[in-house]
């Protein structure tokens, strides 16, 4: 990689990606239902695919060696030490309603573990990078370092998750219902863009469940250069998706987890 700008190439793929799906934005575009998690409505897009094939044309070109895997397109070379992790609209239920609060995710993971990621609302033109050593937002305010905020407790807590109904009914219902008991402040419906607050600061904690890699592996260099620590909920890797916590400081991060625990 020593040859390419990286920094410079992975904003190359925001760009193409951007371009290829903001066309579709607030239009009567039309969303099949690939069936999500019990039957749910998991919408894709003329608009997803397009962001997807944008960004493996320039992978693949740069990056022959490279693996990707893509919400979209599935895996290729996944087994590579570098292997991109792509999800070219990350909240296709908000874009399909006009809502900016989607986002496309460029993960990178080497020997499986992330190493950068970047998120990147193409409406709004905000960026925000990550390499899990630091991490910076980029946007019409102009750009920033990010860091996340001190939060002693849930008692004092801004908690986010897409949606309550990610909670399969039962035990995970009640686990992800007792942090929400506990937090001071809940919102809803705001998927990657709500990890992208954590970095900046403005909210506390997300706790969500049923997420794939692409959902994820982007934003885990954001948060944790950002100062703050994502995990599963019995503390694991988050890489691999699932039940996930990511929270802006340790503290409410312990808290949450003894509580998802029971």
């Amino acid at each position: 990689m020593a040859l390419i700008d990286f920094a410079g190439f992975v904003d190359d793929l925001a760009t193409a990606s951007g371009k290829a799906i903001l066309p579709f934005f607030r239009t009567s575009l039309s969303a099949s239902d690939k069936g999500g998690r019990d039957g749910r409505f998991d919408p894709v897009t003329e608009a997803d695919k397009a962001g997807e094939s944008a960004m493996r044309h320039l992978i693949k070109r740069a990056f022959p060696g490279h693996g990707i895997v893509g919400e979209e397109f599935g895996a290729e070379k996944a087994d590579a030490e570098y292997v991109w992790v792509l999800d070219p609209i990350d909240g296709t239920r908000a874009f399909i309603s006009g809502l900016p609060t989607w986002g496309t995710l460029i993960g990178l993971t080497r020997n499986g573990r992330p190493c950068y990621g970047l998120m990147h609302q193409p409406f709004t033109g905000e960026r925000f990078f990550g390499d899990c050593g630091k991490a910076s937002y980029k946007g019409p305010g102009g750009e920033r370092r990010l860091r996340t905020r001190r939060c002693a407790s849930l008692a004092e807590a801004t908690l986010s998750s897409t949606s309550p109904r990610l909670f399969a009914q039962g035990a995970e219902r009640a686990a992800f219902e007792r942090v929400e008991g506990a937090a001071r402040n809940v919102r809803f419906g705001f998927d990657c863009y709500a990890y992208c607050m954590v970095a900046a600061g403005h909210i506390d904690v997300v706790v969500e469940a049923g997420l794939q890699p692409y959902d994820i592996v982007a934003l885990v260099p954001i948060i944790e250069g950002a100062g703050g620590v994502v995990t599963s909920w019995d503390g694991g890797d988050p890489a691999q998706g699932g039940a996930i916590v990511a929270a802006g400081d340790r503290r409410v991060h312990e808290e949450t987890l003894k509580l998802l625990a029971g």
